[in-house]
């Protein structure tokens, strides 16, 4: 008799191939046998009844490091469908780390991912000094997920360097060898690879760059190749986003030394609309000379969302909001529906910001309303600067309105990345490419302006089901895509695939009414903290290592997850 048996499912496997319609049974965690003959009777069973059955997802791109420590569910991700994350990403991350830097490290990880300070303090219980023990902490709290970490430079380099390391300043040639010691003995021990960040975005609550930022190759290339030495690991890099045909030279020559995965963000900006097309040559390049570079793209535009109990929105550094922001909610918006103080904010602009951020404020032809049904590829005549030349009105009046609405608690969608041409054509092209991995869903991270934690759940919704502005693509490509193609870069070659032997790890589904809630606020994090969620129905349960961890979008409690240690094998 079987441990679990599902029946009758539409079974879409996770290689690509055509679904096809069975049973599935586990034993002991572990697929033992998928269609051919109908299933043995299994202790439990459950009739799938035609619905979609998947592998659970598996996320590569998180930010899950301190969240870790106190939730077991890592949500929002776990409602989504995801059963294996990867966290440790762009740098940032809380290990290793000397005592006397564990507040730096936290006011790193709030300017960088948008984290409340008081959240990740009162959060995360400090058992560890060295990574091997930050990955031993994990491994000793009971999880629902299988999770997985990476060595992130902006705490390995003050871990060694101390301030210099915070500093930005040149690593010696003895500093570096520490830091490619460290960065194997982590390997050694579990870590799924190293990550750092060469962006101008990313910065720290005291203004500085994540630690690395400017790190010279001799550095980078000296951690590089404890990849090399352990002959595992992904090299993953967060992209500066302009002259990343000069970045990703050197990021060939890593991966083609150490023969690891160098994964960079492949990411579309408004400003160098068809950089992207250089990029995907030189993966291409690289790939035919069996080099593993790999470009990281999101499945839907990077989507900031502005609203007034945000952190972010068009009136942020408008002077005389100043004072609103330190009133409550309620008083808030009783302010905002003055008529006299929307005239003054409505007058003014943005002081105090630099080019990005100010363009951020001011871009009303990239905002739009995202209401009750979030339209990820919105029409551009749906933006705020079109509706306001169609009404005669000034653009800034729409947008204030729109925030306005539900109490004051609506939402505008800004898409910051991969929208160039307003429309997802080339992210279509880039989800049928070999070279590519879909990344870059930030779960645990900028909680206050981002949640696209939520793409699992959108990948199939709108590219495979409800997309209107362009071709849809296939079921079984998208299932794929977030399945064994992520796993298999990472090396986790035991999950991603309905097939015998691999990690029972399923979503069930109902996919004609798969959907997302619009995003919202909750305030659940330690001390209260605040951030954005979005939830999906449709998933009629989601299975871990053969348990069943959420039922029709509700926990169960069952904790299967496990500590990620290495590459695995079926």
């Amino acid at each position: 008799m079987h441990d679990l048996v599902i029946r009758n499912a539409k079974i879409v496997d996770g290689s690509g191939t055509a679904a096809q319609y069975g049973d599935v049974a586990v034993d002991n965690g572990t697929i033992t046998q998928v269609n051919g003959a109908k299933a043995a009777a299994g202790r439990r069973e459950i009739n799938a009844d035609g619905a979609l059955l998947t592998p659970g997802w598996v996320d590569v791109h998180t930010h899950y490091d301190g969240q870790a420590t106190w939730d077991p569910y890592l949500s929002p991700s776990s409602w989504h469908g995801v059963t294996s994350v990867v966290m440790g990403n762009c740098g940032v991350g809380f290990a290793p780390v000397k005592p006397q830097m564990r507040e730096w490290l936290i006011q790193l990880m709030e300017g960088v991912e948008d984290i409340p300070n008081a959240a990740l303090s009162e959060g995360i219980d400090w058992q560890w000094e060295t990574f091997p023990e930050y990955m031993n902490a994990l491994e000793r709290m009971p999880r629902a997920l299988d999770i997985g970490c990476q060595v992130p430079h902006g705490a390995l380099r003050p871990y060694v360097m101390g301030e210099n390391g915070v500093d930005s300043n040149d690593a010696t040639s003895d500093e570096i060898a520490a830091m490619r010691r460290i960065t194997r003995e982590a390997l050694e021990a579990g870590a799924l690879g190293f990550s750092t960040s060469r962006t101008l975005i990313h910065k720290g609550a005291d203004g500085k760059h994540v630690p690395g930022t400017f790190a010279r190759l001799e550095e980078v290339f000296g951690i590089g190749r404890a990849l090399g030495d352990a002959k595992r690991g992904v090299f993953q890099m967060t992209s500066n986003h302009v002259g990343m045909d000069e970045e990703t030279v050197w990021m060939r020559k890593l991966a083609a030394e150490t023969g690891q995965p160098v994964a960079f963000n492949l990411q579309q900006i408004d400003t160098h609309p068809e950089l992207w097309k250089t990029l995907v040559a030189q993966i291409e390049s690289a790939g035919r000379e069996g080099v593993p570079l790999y470009g990281a793209f999101c499945g839907r535009p990077v989507g900031l969302l502005f609203s007034w109990g945000g952190t972010f929105h068009p009136f942020i550094a408008h002077p005389s909001y100043q004072a609103l922001r330190k009133l409550s909610a309620a008083e808030r918006l009783t302010a905002l529906r003055d008529p006299s103080v929307r005239a003054k904010l409505l007058s003014e602009q943005p002081h105090g910001l630099d080019d990005y951020t100010r363009m951020k404020a001011m871009a009303f032809h990239k905002m739009f309303r995202l209401g009750e049904r979030p339209d990820y590829e919105p029409d551009p005549s749906q933006s705020a600067a079109a509706i306001a030349a169609r009404e005669g009105r000034n653009a800034n009046e729409v947008a204030y309105d729109w925030m306005l609405a539900d109490e004051g608690r609506a939402i505008i969608y800004f898409p910051v990345f991969n929208y160039s041409y307003e429309k997802l054509s080339h992210t279509y092209e880039l989800l049928q490419h070999p070279r590519t991995m879909l990344s870059l869903g930030d779960g645990g991270a900028h909680c206050g302006y981002i949640c696209d934690a939520s793409l699992p759940t959108f990948m199939l919704t709108h590219w495979t089901r409800d997309r209107t502005r362009g071709e849809k693509l296939p079921l079984e490509l998208i299932v794929k895509r977030q399945t064994s193609a992520t796993a298999a870069i990472y090396g986790l070659q035991d999950r991603g695939l309905i097939k015998p032997g691999y990690i029972a790890d399923f979503n069930l589904i109902d996919y004609d009414n798969l959907s997302l809630t619009p995003p919202h606020f909750i305030s659940d994090l330690p001390a209260g903290g605040r951030r954005i969620v979005q939830e999906a129905s449709g998933y009629l349960a989601t299975i871990k290592s053969g348990h069943t961890i959420f039922e029709n979008g509700q926990a169960t409690g069952a904790m299967p997850g496990k500590l990620i240690r290495g590459p695995q094998r079926v």
